[in-house]
């Protein structure tokens, strides 16, 4: 303390902490006195002056602060201190010295706060109050500058003088308040462009920075502590400047004039070229605009700026060689937000397009892409239904045939013509439009093909009569009330027209009536009521249904209305169709139908199968014996006489096999009317005509006697074998004179002499 270079370096800091060093001292003391006695401000008895300590000392500790000092300081008396740092770092003897056992760093703590007390040794009671002090770090400039990061900055080019670019800031850990913590900055080059200020603000010096010159700079920033002083730390930085594009450069044509080429069966939308244009500003700052002069060209092309900010040429309708082979289009070029352009003079701002169109063998051209057609459902096959046409776009001209692939379409066309036909009868009803296509082809080499769409809308005509709809299940009650509505019905159409409808009955009925509301309904009225519950008829109306078209149609329609037996308040619950409560009902019936035909089907079968076994037995040799089928029809009178009529028994065969003689026929044992012989020679003559036509027929004759009535019978034989002759009285000996074929029939009917053996 007290030391010529310790005040020197004293700031105002220091001299705060002083100030309140010497605010700390001043106490005051009070002594009690009796009521009204004046009290006496005493002295304060701590003496000591301000503690400084200097940072990172050089020389080796114990570090000398300073002396406390008090005017009751005895010989029995000592000084302690406590606060921050007491005994660890600082210390204090027995008259008052405290130092410091380390070199200090004010960066890491500035000012240390201790009290101090004055004790009696040997009563180890204060002396002196105790007295709050400060112990201050003064500074050193042990630390240099430095930059916390890199900069970097931007300015648009052609910005003014003066415009602010980036701030840069260094730090330093000293006392900013002293000159060892505060810093000026400079700049090492660039200062004819730039310039920076004590806060480190970089500035421009001149206003015409272009980027299309030097789009980027790097300047060197120096920051040093202790300004004007030779003394002290410092650091440098780089700095990079990116001067930002503006647009102040006119877009220019590269050339005057550019050539494309282009196939004349590019389709639209295509594109056709690039005209470059150059511009020395970035992409983004490319702001040219494009037209054409001459309105020919703007309606055949379209000109755009592309990404890159060219000009762009695409088609707007297809191009043909056979038309014109070559366009000459002229562009203009337009740049209305350029800043200050430099180079105006020399920016190309027209430029002529030359397209030249390349010739191509092109497909057939439909005169329509899709074609629409109509016709009447009743129109009749062959009926026209309009023509396509297609030509060759090119110079060749060739000539071009027509065809339809689709079997589903209902029409055929000419392959020269393209003329249309129906091939088919049309029904709306069913398929309302018909869609084809037809291919045309040229006859040339390569055949190359085109397609058309051909839409065939099939016309309506009142060709569908109308149809009744909720007409089943009608019931009504055997107590119905008259006028009573029992159904309500209504009618539906399957032609395109409007949808009403009249109706009327088509015959009249004494139990019903048809009121039709003209609504396209009509209502089933109870004419009289009380119908017997008993009834089991059903009654039945013929409806009339007349639809709107024209000519209109009628149809006429069988509804069938059921009786039922109701309860109470005509609940339907308890109510059944009186067929179905006695007698069969209509599916019963048709069940029943059904097992009788099954049983006919069943038994032919059997007859048929039986047939074939006879036949098969007969061919092979096996059973000689030899049956006749007796067929009856309308076998009626007699009484219980008819079935002596005749033995049945006889039918077996009269023969055996190594018999001497025939055994008699049937016609020699049974009782049976005279024959004429004309009428047996016509039915023999018959016979014999089926036998020789019929492939499938037996080898043996069949007699079929139709409607024998037996002796008995009034009504007589309608048989044609009934003569009034006798039996005795017939010869039948010329059957032999026949041949093989009639052997067996000459055998029934040759024994006649032999009927006695065989009485019936």
């Amino acid at each position: 303390m007290g030391r010529p270079a310790e005040r020197q370096t004293m700031g105002p800091v220091m001299w705060m902490g002083v100030c309140a060093f010497a605010l700390c001292i001043a106490t005051t003391t009070a002594e009690h006195t009796a009521p009204g006695r004046v009290l006496a401000r005493q002295k304060r008895d701590w003496q000591w002056n301000f503690l400084f300590l200097e940072e990172e000392k050089s020389d080796p500790p114990p570090h000398y602060v300073g002396k406390l000092k008090s005017t009751n300081y005895r010989e029995r008396t000592k000084f302690i201190i406590q606060g921050e740092g007491a005994d660890k770092i600082f210390w204090v003897n027995g008259q008052g010295d405290i130092y410091a056992n380390r070199k200090l760093d004010r960066e890491e703590k500035a000012v240390y706060n201790l009290t101090a007390y004055l004790i009696d040794m040997d009563t180890g009671e204060t002396v002196e109050p105790e007295a709050k002090f400060l112990i201050q770090i003064t500074d050193l400039n042990d630390n240099s500058p430095q930059f916390p990061k890199k900069y970097a900055g931007s300015i648009a080019e052609r910005s003014p003088q003066g415009t602010e670019v980036l701030t840069v800031t260094a730090t330093d850990a000293d006392d900013p308040t002293t000159a060892n913590g505060r810093i000026a900055y400079k700049l090492l080059n660039g200062t004819d462009l730039f310039d920076i200020n004590g806060q480190g603000t970089i500035t421009t010096k001149v206003n015409y920075l272009d980027r299309e010159k030097q789009s980027s700079y790097v300047i060197v920033v120096h920051a040093k502590d202790m300004p004007g002083m030779n003394t002290g730390g410092s650091a440098t930085t780089a700095v990079t400047i990116d001067v930002t594009d503006i647009n102040d450069n006119m877009a220019s044509f590269t050339k005057n004039m550019f050539r494309f080429t282009v196939k004349e069966d590019e389709k639209e939308n295509s594109e056709v070229g690039v005209m470059d244009v150059e511009d020395k500003d970035e992409v983004q700052n490319k702001d040219p605009s494009f037209s054409f002069k001459l309105q020919s060209c703007r309606d055949v092309f379209e000109i755009t700026r592309n990404p890159r900010g060219d000009a762009a040429l695409t088609l707007k309708q297809r191009l043909d060689y056979e038309t014109q082979v070559e366009h000459r289009c002229e562009v203009t070029l337009q740049e209305g937000s350029v800043i200050t352009p430099t180079d105006n003079a020399q920016a190309v701002t027209t430029a002529t397009a030359i397209i030249t169109v390349l010739d191509v063998d092109e497909p057939p051209l439909f005169t329509q892409s899709a074609y629409n057609f109509s016709i009447r459902e009743d129109a009749r096959i062959n009926s026209e239904v309009g023509t396509v046409s297609a030509r060759d776009p090119d110079k060749a001209n060739l000539k071009i045939r027509y065809s339809i692939d689709d079997p589903n379409c209902p029409v055929s066309i000419h392959p020269d013509t393209g003329r249309m036909v129906t091939t088919k009868m049309l029904d709306r009803e069913l398929i309302p439009v018909h869609t084809c296509h037809v291919t045309a082809v040229e006859t040339g080499m390569q055949g190359l093909k085109s397609y058309a769409t051909v839409s065939l809308v099939v016309v309506d005509v009142n060709d569908n009569a109308p149809e009744l709809i909720n007409i089943t299940n009608i019931y009504m009650c055997h107590n119905e009330a008259a006028d009573t509505v029992i159904r309500t019905i209504g009618a539906i159409d399957k032609d395109d027209h409007p949808q009403h409808f009249s109706f009327s009955l088509a015959r009249p009925s004494s139990n019903f009536t048809l009121i039709d509301h003209k609504d396209s309904t009509a209502s089933i009225k109870v004419r009289q009521g009380g119908f017997d519950a008993d009834d089991q008829r059903e009654y039945v109306l013929e409806i009339l249904a007349t639809d709107a078209g024209k000519p209109p149609l009628t149809s006429t329609t069988t509804v069938v209305v059921s009786l039922c037996r109701c309860g109470p308040d005509r609940n339907t619950e308890n109510c059944k169709a009186a067929y179905a409560q006695t007698g069969v009902s209509v599916h019963a019936l048709i069940a029943i139908l059904l097992c009788i035909l099954t049983i006919l089907v069943i038994v032919i079968l059997i007859v048929l199968r039986k047939r074939y076994q006879k036949e098969t037995m007969v061919a092979s040799g096996k059973n000689s014996e030899i049956h006749e089928q007796l067929v009856t029809y309308d076998e009626e009178g007699g009484g219980e006489m008819d079935t002596n009529g005749y033995d049945v028994s006889v039918l077996t065969s009269a023969r055996n096999e190594g018999s001497a003689r025939p055994a008699p026929g049937l016609y020699a044992v049974v009782k049976k009317p005279p024959a004429g012989r004309a009428d047996m020679a016509m039915m023999i003559e018959v016979k014999k005509d089926e036998a020789d036509h019929d492939r499938d027929g037996i080898p043996y004759d069949t007699l079929h006697i139709y409607g024998y009535e037996g002796p008995e019978s009034l009504a007589g034989s309608l048989s044609s074998l009934d003569t009034s002759s006798d039996d005795s009285s017939l010869d039948y000996d010329f059957l032999n004179d026949w041949g093989p074929r009639f052997k067996t029939l000459a055998e029934l009917y040759g024994v006649d002499g032999l009927e006695s053996d065989y009485p019936y």
